[in-house]
C-alpha cells in the first residue's frame, strides 16, 4: 500500500508531520479528517524518492539521513525485528515510527511503501545510493535470495559495527598527537614572532654580539613576521596542488604505492585496508554472493589505489581458473596473513569463515600497532616540544646572562 506524507492541524492548532498509508491521496485526507485532524498537505513519500529529489537527493550540500553510526544501529534493529519472525513491512513500520528525526522516518516511509508495492528490499535501497552502498544492497539482496535475510542483517550489522570500532581506534591513537602538534605550533609562533622581538629590541642599542643561537632567532623570527603569511598562502595553495594532483589515477596509484613502502604508517595502511577487504569479501562470500561479484565489490572498498589495483588483478586471474589463494600471493602488497587464510578456506570449504578469521586478525594488530604508535609519539612530541620552547627560551636569556657577565 503506497505511503503520503502529511502536514495537518489538529484541533488546538498545532500543525503534526507523519505518513500515513493509504490507496490514494483522496483516501489518506480521509484517515486524517476521520482523526479529527485537517490537512495542509498529502504527498506520496514514493514519488519523492524515485526521482532521487526526495529526503535523500534534495540537495548535494545535505547531509545524509544515516550517519555510520545510525546506519550499523538501524541495521541492528532491524535484524533484531526480522530475526525474530516479523514480517519486513512490519518491521520497516516499527521502525519508522521509532525513527530519531523525521528524515529518517521519511526515508524509512518511503522504503517500506516500495516493498509494499511489490519491490524487493534491495531493489528499494538501491534507490537510495547516498545512503546504502553498492555493497550494502548486494549483501541484503544476497539475503533475500537465499531466504536468509535474518541472519544476513545480523552479519551486515556485526560488520558495520567493527568497522566503526576499528576506525574509532584508529582516530582516538591520532586525536591525542595531533592536538599536541597543533598546540605546539601555536605556542612556537607566538614566542617567535612576538615574544622573542620584544626581547631583542630591548638589546638593539648595544654593540656587543648577540650570542649565534639568539641571531639564528632573530632571523627565524623576522622571516615569520615578513613572509608569514605568504608562507601560509604557499602551503595552502600546495596542499591544494596535492590535493588535484592526487585526483589522477595515475599518480595517485603511486602515491599510494610509495605510502604502503613508509615504516610505520605503511604497515598500518597496509592492515587497515586488508582487513576491510577481507571482512567485505567474508561477508558477501557468505551471504551466498558469487566469488568474482564479491571479490570486485571488495575491491571497491579499498581506499588504497594500489592495493585496489593489485585486488583487481587477483579478479582477472580468478576468472580465469586460478585459486583465490594464488592469485592473493602473488600480490606482494597485501599481508601474507589473508593469502594463507584464503588457502586454508579454500582447502576446508570454509572460505567465508577463514577470510572473517583473517580479517579479525588484521583488524586487531592494526589497533595494537595504532596504540603502540601513539603511545611512542606523545612523549616525543612533548619532549620536542618542550626542546623547542628551550633553546627560544635560551636564545632570549643567553644575551641577558652575556650583559650581566659584562657588567661584573
Amino acid at each position: 500500500m503506497p505511503a503520503f506524507s502529511f502536514e495537518a492541524l489538529d484541533d488546538q492548532g498545532l500543525t503534526r508531520k507523519g505518513v500515513v498509508e493509504a490507496d490514494t491521496a483522496k483516501a489518506a485526507r480521509g484517515q486524517l479528517r476521520a482523526q479529527a485532524l485537517v490537512p495542509l498537505a498529502v504527498e506520496l513519500v514514493g514519488d519523492q524518492a524515485s526521482t532521487g529529489a526526495g529526503v535523500t537527493g534534495r540537495s548535494l550540500f545535505t547531509r545524509p539521513v544515516f550517519g555510520a553510526t545510525a546506519l550499523a544501529i538501524w541495521t541492528r534493529q532491524l535484524a533484531g525485528l526480522v530475526s525474530s519472525g516479523l514480517p519486513l513491512e512490519r518491521a520497516l513500520t516499527a521502525l519508522s515510527e521509532e525513527a530519531e528525526n523525521e528524515r529518517q522516518r521519511h526515508l524509512v516511509a518511503v522504503l517500506r511503501a516500495e516493498v509494499n508495492a511489490g519491490s524487493t528490499f534491495a531493489r528499494a535501497l538501491q534507490q537510495h545510493p547516498r545512503e546504502f552502498s553498492d555493497i550494502y544492497c548486494a549483501v541484503i539482496g544476497a539475503g533475500e535470495h537465499s531466504g536468509k535475510l535474518g541472519l544476513v542483517l545480523e552479519r551486515l550489522a556485526d560488520d558495520l559495527e567493527e568497522r566503526q570500532a576499528l576506525k574509532a581506534q584508529l582516530v582516538g591513537a591520532a586525536l591525542y598527537p595531533a592536538i599536541v602538534t597543533l598546540v605546539a605550533i601555536a605556542i612556537v609562533l607566538f614566542l617567535v614572532s612576538y615574544v622573542v622581538p620584544q626581547v631583542a629590541s630591548v638589546f638593539a642599542g648595544s654593540k656587543r654580539a648577540l650570542p649565534f643561537l639568539t641571531v639564528a632567532m632573530l632571523a627565524i623570527s623576522s622571516f615569520v613576521r615578513n613572509y608569514g603569511l605568504w608562507a601560509f598562502i604557499a602551503i595552502v595553495l600546495g596542499a591544494i596542488g596535492a590535493r588535484w594532483a592526487l585526483s589522477m589515477a595515475v599518480f595517485r596509484e603511486r602515491f599510494d604505492a610509495a605510502w604502503l613502502n613508509l615504516p610505520l604508517v605503511g604497515r598500518l595502511a597496509r592492515g587497515y585496508n586488508a582487513a576491510r577487504f577481507a571482512s567485505t569479501l567474508a561477508m558477501l562470500a557468505g551471504a551466498g554472493v558469487p566469488i568474482l561479484k564479491a571479490l570486485q565489490a571488495a575491491a571497491e572498498t579499498l581506499n588504497n589505489r594500489a592495493l585496489r589495483a593489485d585486488a583487481l588483478d587477483a579478479l582477472v586471474q580468478v576468472r580465469e581458473g586460478a585459486p583465490l589463494a594464488s592469485a592473493l600471493a602473488q600480490k606482494k602488497k597485501f599481508p601474507s596473513l589473508l593469502p594463507m587464510f584464503a588457502r586454508l578456506g579454500e582447502q576446508t570449504g570454509q572460505l567465508p569463515v577463514m577470510l572473517q578469521r583473517a580479517a579479525t586478525q588484521l583488524s586487531t594488530e592494526v589497533q595494537r600497532r595504532a596504540m603502540q604508535l601513539a603511545t611512542i609519539l606523545e612523549p616525543l612530541l612533548i619532549v620536542a616540544m618542550g626542546v623547542i620552547v628551550m633553546l627560544i627560551v635560551l636564545a632570549v636569556l643567553l644575551p641577558i646572562i652575556q650583559l650581566n657577565q659584562f657588567m661584573k
